[in-house]
């Protein structure tokens, strides 16, 4: 080690769509093969390793609710009450809906309508995943949302390749991709 801090490739893409809401895109490449990382995105035992505690009915128009499993300094969580809008086993799965933080007692702070899109698609014995979230950011969450969704991802590797992540205390592997990528995308956050 020379001292320096470990660099990050920020590989995430942050947009302004049309509608003013940020489009931000990954694609990732895993070792494992489609059906592996589908069972990852849908099977409430696996997105529990990587992502957070979900219950889904796995058909279009079917209920899509996931709960993050870490909390901020005043115990709010975050979670996500949506439906599937396109399913396309095992290549899409689309989810629109509300993403909110709630505080301990259950109560909605903050709702705001977002699109998750997770396209799969096979090479070979590897998938190429890509995930696109529409959703409403402020100046803060322009850098910090990304970062999330990088640190879930690489979450998500660890789990298919059968390690695990503490989903509970993100936080100083958080605060690291925060920094990435408020560098990467120029924001004060």
């Amino acid at each position: 080690m020379n001292g320096q801090p470990e660099m990050i490739a920020a590989d995430g893409a942050v947009e302004q769509g049309e509608d003013g809401n940020a489009v931000i895109r990954f694609e990732r490449r895993l070792a494992h093969p489609i059906e592996k990382v589908w069972a990852a995105l849908t099977e409430r035992g696996e997105l529990i390793k990587w992502w957070g505690d979900a219950t889904l009915d796995l058909v279009e128009g079917g209920d899509f609710k996931l709960r993050w499993l870490n909390t901020d300094d005043e115990g709010n969580a975050v979670a996500i009450d949506a439906t599937i809008s396109s399913l396309d086993s095992p290549r899409l799965l689309e989810t629109v809906g509300v993403w909110a933080s709630t505080s301990q007692s259950g109560k909605s702070i903050d709702e705001r309508h977002a699109v998750l899109r997770w396209e799969l698609e096979a090479d070979g014995d590897e998938t190429v995943l890509r995930l696109t979230n529409v959703v409403q950011l402020t100046d803060e969450e322009r850098a910090n949302v990304p970062g999330g969704w990088h640190y879930h991802l690489d979450a998500l590797a660890t789990a298919l390749d059968g390690g695990t992540v503490d989903l509970a205390d993100p936080w100083e592997a958080a605060e690291r991709l925060h920094a990435a990528y408020r560098a990467k995308l120029g924001s004060a956050g």
